[in-house]
């Protein structure tokens, strides 16, 4: 949110005003406003002065400077934002993967897919509320618009499917460095798809990212090889969902009929779209047979940290674009890299993952190695 400057008058007495006015040197200027300093006085009617008051107000607003006082509480707000919504991002971006890891393997819960489509028909039902209560604004969706962005959508579910099984069996140090692969395929693919060249320290950050990831697999001593294959999936289909997006999105808001689309009108249309896929998955893969008969969806707690899941999901989506919107596409990538050293960490205390000294210096040059990159992206 932009830091908002506000001024007050308190019409009372004249040398009230005379007081502050003392400061300005520029003598037509006071005549003017002792003008309307005399009308407010000799008029009774506190109405007439509310609305002489006001006149002085539009009338110091155009031709005077702002207060030293209110110079600083703009700054201050102008340096509060970017701090606030940065920490709200963060906050609810490591939050998220904590709580879906607690889900999947605390709680040895194996139906992703399930867990997905209840995280997502909780961001549906929150985006209506807001809707509802005018404090979000929902683009109207049509079929065209849904044909256009079926492809996008389907990439999503597969993106979000992936990264659920990958944290079921990867420690979450280790996923955090693996989704460094994620910024090497979207570059090769902006190279074909975009005729976007990288520096070359991009791809030397590119480079170091590679040698984290391989060696990290080989000292992990979680290593499992299912979870690095749900991991490789994700990196490949998370790359695929940005490139496609980027390609879509014209085609996607000329389908409106305001001819834009807004950033929550794409998170609701993604959620949405992926319930019905989400369903149909579920009877494929026979996991509401699971849900119904096992003994941990009968646990209220469980069903508490997944609720929290669905929220935090919702709330990544909306702290990323606030704090996009404070900020800029260069700080935000930036942060995200830094965020990734928190989750790490976090991720091998929380859940005791047995750590060798190699595999710690893998993840720690990893970690380095995406901190570089988003670097190398802001000077290039």
């Amino acid at each position: 949110m932009t830091a908002v400057n506000l001024e007050s008058v308190v019409c009372h007495e004249p040398d009230e005003y005379e007081s502050e006015l003392d400061r300005f040197s520029d003598n037509g200027g006071k005549s003017v406003v002792y003008q309307l300093l005399d009308q407010i006085h000799n008029h009774d009617k506190s109405s007439e002065r509310r609305s002489l008051g006001e006149r002085f107000l539009r009338w110091r607003r155009r031709y005077l400077p702002v207060g030293g006082d209110n110079r600083r509480d703009h700054g201050s707000g102008k340096q509060t934002g970017p701090l606030v919504s940065g920490a709200a991002y963060c906050i609810s971006s490591c939050s998220m993967i904590i709580m879906n890891k607690i889900v999947l393997s605390s709680y040895n819960f194996n139906a992703g897919v399930s867990l997905m489509l209840y995280q997502n028909l909780i961001s549906c039902l929150v985006v209506a509320v807001l809707k509802f209560s005018g404090v979000v604004s929902v683009e109207k969706f049509n079929w065209k618009l849904i044909r256009v962005w079926m492809p996008v959508n389907v990439i999503f579910v597969g993106m979000l499917i992936s990264g659920m099984y990958s944290l079921k069996y990867i420690n979450v140090a280790m996923v955090t460095i693996l989704k460094n692969a994620t910024n090497i395929m979207t570059a090769i693919g902006e190279l074909y798809m975009f005729r976007k060249r990288q520096n070359n320290k991009v791809w030397a950050a590119m480079f170091m990212m590679i040698i984290s990831a391989i060696s990290g697999g080989i000292t992990d001593l979680t290593f499992n090889a299912v979870g690095y294959t749900w991991q490789t999936a994700n990196c490949v289909l998370t790359a695929s969902y940005s490139l496609t997006l980027r390609r879509v999105m014209d085609k996607a808001k000329q389908s409106t009929k305001s001819g834009s689309l807004n950033e929550v009108s794409m998170v609701l249309l993604n959620n949405l779209l992926s319930l019905p896929f989400g369903i149909i998955l579920i009877i494929l893969l026979g996991e509401w047979r699971y849900v119904i008969s096992t003994d941990v969806t009968k646990d209220a707690m469980f069903w508490v940290v997944a609720t929290a899941s669905g929220f935090l999901g919702l709330a990544i989506s909306f702290t990323s674009m606030w704090f996009l919107h404070q900020t800029g596409p260069t700080t935000y990538s930036l942060v995200g890299s830094l965020n990734k050293v928190p989750i790490s960490l976090s991720g091998l205390v929380l859940f005791n993952v047995p750590l060798s000294l190699p595999n710690l210096f893998s993840i720690l040059f990893g970690l380095f190695a995406g901190v570089f990159f988003a670097r190398a992206k802001m000077s290039s």
